[in-house]
């Protein structure tokens, strides 16, 4: 049973360079006598080596997030290309990541590398962070000796699968934020404005026009059930939650109904396509033979109903079928994009051809979001006019009336 990993801490050192000259700055490791090792390899000798205090504010760090990870991927690439070694390029991010976790996590990978590990293996081992798509790729620039070159490559397939998500998130999140808010100023008003106003038409003697009565019962009705709605709604989401992170056949029937839904479902079928066709050009690119590189763009698409036709697409293709065919075949490819991977496949440029494809409909995405931002914005502020200005009117009508009673 292999033995439990040591723990990987920040230090800072002082010491001096091949000049004389003092110098400081901070590395991570295991134990200081490693540190020191490190640093001589460097050509600094070291004179202090000690851990660095943990801030008594935020010292735990912030959460590795998919970008700092396209960010160390372009980082590594870059470095390589200039002829730095590798080990050595895991020591300068080290020393120029910010977030202590993105720190420990580099210094893992760096310490089973020295070990004697190969990149690859080093990074198969922390699933958290690296998907089988992004390890097959660096282990097929290993073994092609072309390292520096699949990175880049990864490092773009991630960077523009970031930019994907951001701008769905982009589409979404306005008008849920515009939402909530609208329910928390009727929820306010309903409880606090409405009931004062309620006391004053108590006093007029005339019955209420129709419309101001249906908004007092509803502030009624608010004021002695408002924990209840808070409560089942704080249930319901926590539900949703839970349900779509444990049961894979919740998740598949949330999938096909969002692709059902008018303008949102048009922006996810063009984003699975998208990364459809980016995460394949980017594995058949490396070297990948395609039925693998089916394999790992199946999981990647982010919707069970395009999953479930790669799948079908790989099997088809394993058998022979050309790739085009099996694609037209499912019914859930667009055109164009058949079309496309026809040509790429007669021309023998196939992942030039999915790249193109692709392109495009992420710049259709990113139009979309650009056009529903246009569009929503007027219908919701008509949306929160009408509600807000009609609880408003719905108060002032006996007001308005007043002179009728007099």
């Amino acid at each position: 049973m292999a033995s439990k990993a040591a723990k990987v801490i920040v230090y800072t050192w002082e010491g001096t360079d091949r000049q004389g000259a003092k110098t400081i700055g901070e590395m991570s490791g295991t134990n200081p006598a490693l540190i020191k090792a490190q640093l001589r390899k460097q050509g600094i000798n070291p004179t202090k080596v000690r851990k660095k205090p943990i801030s008594l504010f935020g010292g735990s760090g912030k959460k590795v997030k998919p970008l700092d990870i396209a960010f160390f991927t372009r980082q590594m690439s870059t470095m390589m290309k200039a002829g730095v070694p590798l080990l050595q390029s895991f020591d300068i991010i080290i020393d120029g990541a910010e977030n202590p976790n993105m720190r420990k996590l580099i210094a893992d990978l760096r310490d089973d590398v020295a070990a004697g590990n190969s990149f690859a293996v080093a990074l198969r081992k922390r699933p958290l962070y690296f998907d089988d798509l992004y390890c097959n790729l660096v282990s097929a620039g290993e073994q092609s000796g072309a390292l520096e070159t699949l990175l880049a490559r990864v490092a773009t397939y991630k960077e523009k699968t970031e930019a994907l998500k951001a701008k769905i998130k982009k589409a979404m999140t306005y008008p849920i934020a515009v939402l909530i808010v609208a329910a928390i100023v009727t929820g306010i008003l309903l409880i606090k404005v409405v009931p004062q106003f309620q006391e004053i038409f108590s006093s007029f003697g005339a019955e209420l026009p129709a419309f101001t009565q249906l908004v007092i019962g509803l502030s009624v009705a608010v004021q002695k059930w408002w924990l209840v709605i808070v409560g089942v709604g704080a249930v319901a989401f926590f539900a949703f939650k839970h349900f779509h992170k444990t049961s894979e056949n919740f998740r598949n029937r949330v999938d096909r109904f969002l692709l059902k839904v008018p303008i949102v479902g048009q922006l996810i079928y063009k984003s699975s396509v998208a990364r459809f066709a980016r995460t394949l050009a980017t594995t058949f690119a490396a070297g990948v033979p395609l039925v693998e590189a089916l394999e790992s763009v199946a999981g990647a698409t982010g919707n069970v109903v395009f999953r479930n036709a790669v799948n079908k697409v790989k099997n088809d293709v394993a058998t022979g079928v050309q790739l085009n065919y099996s694609m037209r075949s499912t019914g859930v490819f667009p055109s164009l994009a058949i079309q496309m991977t026809s040509i790429g496949e007669e021309s023998g440029a196939l992942d030039s051809m999915l790249d193109k494809v692709a392109s495009f409909y992420e710049e259709e995405v990113d139009n979309m979001v650009n056009s529903m931002t246009s569009l929503l914005e007027p219908i919701i502020m008509a949306f929160l006019g009408v509600v807000v200005g009609g609880l408003v009117l719905a108060m002032y009508l006996p007001i308005f009336q007043l002179g009728n009673v007099v």
